[in-house]
């Protein structure tokens, strides 16, 4: 195990708290350099493939652009932009909502469920690299549920 002061070569923090900070940027961004790989040969971002799996979960009922935006895990992307680059590669369709004709909702389509299936599988493998065990994780996703507040 390599620690965070060896990884960017800092010997010292501030405290814990600024130590825990900088070690969450810095793995975050390891874990998004892999996703980014993983997620490359089938075209899509890790912020589309989030909107898929949306939709996956969805599934078969279709879901407005303002139900994506509120579950999207990055709240800075633009729903709108990606739902319109998910279209471009037909994993998505848009349809007139049955209950409210000016509202848009949006499906995936069996081209998207495939798609995300088959990155749901290599984004899996890809993060078995990780060496946390069950226990470890539940600690250390209860960890951050508390530093969220």
């Amino acid at each position: 195990m390599i620690k965070i002061e060896e990884e960017i070569q800092q010997k010292e923090f501030s405290s814990p708290q600024q130590k825990v900070i900088v070690n969450l940027l810095y793995t975050h961004g390891k874990i998004g350099s892999i996703q980014h790989r993983t997620l490359k040969p089938f075209g899509i971002s890790i912020q589309q493939f989030n909107l898929l799996r949306i939709l996956r979960g969805q599934h078969p009922v279709p879901a407005s652009v303002k139900l994506l935006t509120e579950r999207m895990l990055d709240k800075m992307s633009n729903a709108s932009r990606l739902v319109d680059k998910l279209l471009a590669k037909d994993f998505v369709e848009r349809q007139v909502s049955k209950y409210d004709r000016r509202q848009v909702d949006i499906v995936i389509t069996k081209k998207g469920m495939k798609v995300t299936e088959e990155a749901s599988t290599a984004l899996d493998k890809a993060m078995d690299a990780f060496s946390l065990n069950d226990k470890d994780a539940e600690q250390l996703s209860k960890l951050l549920d508390k530093l969220r507040g």
